[in-house]
């Protein structure tokens, strides 16, 4: 064979090599198939799950109806083998926690958690009622939290029914104010936290109708208020106007000069939402306040912000004589997967392509989470949006689709078994 022959030999070798391993690295993994043939199982308990807690009106100031949530969770919980047990939240309404706890005859510590809690007010069934539509799912807070949490009980009674004990602690969280802030329930989240090697969060997916497939979130903003205040001087509006300092025009002055002040600073972005006045029409305003609505996505950077904005104010005003002030108080911490958290998102990854759908990996989003409670230190490894996929949340005709439950429970339940194995 001459030298020509035996050059077009080893490439035709070489390509063929690189074909074959083009095509293994298309070929994925097999579901598990008893898993899958479970999760099948288990959709229409799911379903029915999704109706009995929709019909619970469980807004975050409705203690009765988060009650009536903490009664329908427990029992999921304690059939599936959990011990349970109740806590108050130490703010807010002040509305129960539940925390389920089961011991395995493995090494890792799993946490999971999510939301009892609504952002709707009582009597939204009437306007908004659990109904049925093909592939939708309708109803106020059926996919933010109450999908996540009827995935999350599913999954777990899946497991509880193999026999699937490769844990150290399976601890499961659900708190009645995350909608809220989480202002009596975060540290508990933090401290939990802390003690497990990893936290799933079950915040919903976007639906195929708005994404173009559904994700696992990997960051999301922190939040925080500020508070503008501004005191002025009473006077009467007819027959003494220019002896008052008017505090709302002096209010209305300092929002237009600091609106566009976030946009130099990066990592954080301010938004003024809500402003009111007190006293009568016929009176010079004496005080005015405004509160703006703060996302954090680099860590320090609401300090920068305010000092921002404090230099702004100081640098003028419209109206002699008024005095203003401003205060920033931070509340749920921004969230940041890191490596580990990514890691682990890829095998979730590597999971749903076992049945052939793609899982995106979102970086960032400027809605909160309780899993910045949950990452708050570090410690835990955690990942967010294990819930349905869903839409209109916090707005008019909030649903889930029918079939990303099914997938979803393999997700996690195949997730877990794969933690167990570390």
């Amino acid at each position: 064979m001459n030298l020509h022959s035996s050059f077009l030999a080893l490439r035709s070798v070489s390509l063929a090599c690189s074909l074959a391993l083009g095509a293994a690295a298309t070929v994925h993994a097999a579901p598990d198939a008893k898993l899958l043939a479970a999760a099948e199982k288990a959709q229409p308990a799911v379903i029915e799950s999704l109706k009995e807690m929709v019909l619970i009106e469980s807004g975050s100031l409705n203690v009765d109806g988060l009650l009536k949530m903490a009664d329908a969770v427990e029992a999921r919980l304690r059939s599936a083998g959990f011990k349970t047990e109740r806590r108050k939240a130490t703010a807010g309404a002040g509305a129960d926690i539940v925390i389920g706890t089961l011991k395995g005859t493995g090494k890792r510590r799993i946490m999971l958690q999510g939301h009892m809690d609504t952002v709707y007010a009582a009597g939204i069934l009437n306007s908004q009622p659990y109904k049925v539509d093909g592939n939708r799912i309708y109803g106020p807070g059926i996919a933010d939290d109450k999908g996540g949490l009827a995935v999350m009980m599913a999954s777990l009674k899946i497991l509880a029914d193999a026999g699937w004990r490769d844990y150290d602690t399976l601890t499961v969280l659900m708190n009645p104010d995350e909608e809220v802030g989480s202002v009596g329930s975060g540290e508990l989240i933090a401290a939990m936290a802390d003690q497990h090697d990893t936290v799933l969060s079950f915040e919903p997916t976007a639906a195929k109708s708005v994404a173009k497939g559904e994700s696992l979130l990997l960051g999301a903003a922190g939040i925080a208020q500020a508070t503008l205040e501004v005191k002025g001087r009473a006077s009467h509006a007819g027959a003494a106007p220019d002896l008052g300092r008017n505090a709302l025009y002096e209010l209305s002055y300092q929002l237009l000069q600091t609106k566009d002040v976030s946009k130099d600073i990066p990592g954080v972005a301010l938004n003024w939402t809500v402003a009111r006045a007190t006293g009568p029409i016929n009176q010079i305003t004496e005080k005015a306040q405004a509160l703006g609505d703060i996302r954090i996505t680099q860590p320090g950077a609401e300090k920068k912000l305010e000092a921002a904005l404090q230099a702004k104010i100081a640098s003028g005003k419209l109206v002699p004589d008024t005095e203003t002030t401003l205060k920033v108080e931070v509340g749920r911490p921004a969230f940041v997967a890191g490596e580990k958290g990514r890691a682990l998102a890829e095998k979730a990854q590597a999971i749903y392509k076992e049945i052939d759908r793609e899982l995106a990996l979102t970086p960032m989003t400027g809605g909160g989470t309780d899993a910045g409670y949950a990452g708050r230190s570090g410690k835990a490894t955690v990942v967010e949006s294990f819930g349905l996929a869903g839409f209109g949340y916090h707005a008019r005709d909030e649903y889930v689709e029918v079939d990303s439950i099914v997938p979803r429970l393999y997700l996690v339940t195949r997730l877990l078994t794969e933690i167990g194995k570390q």
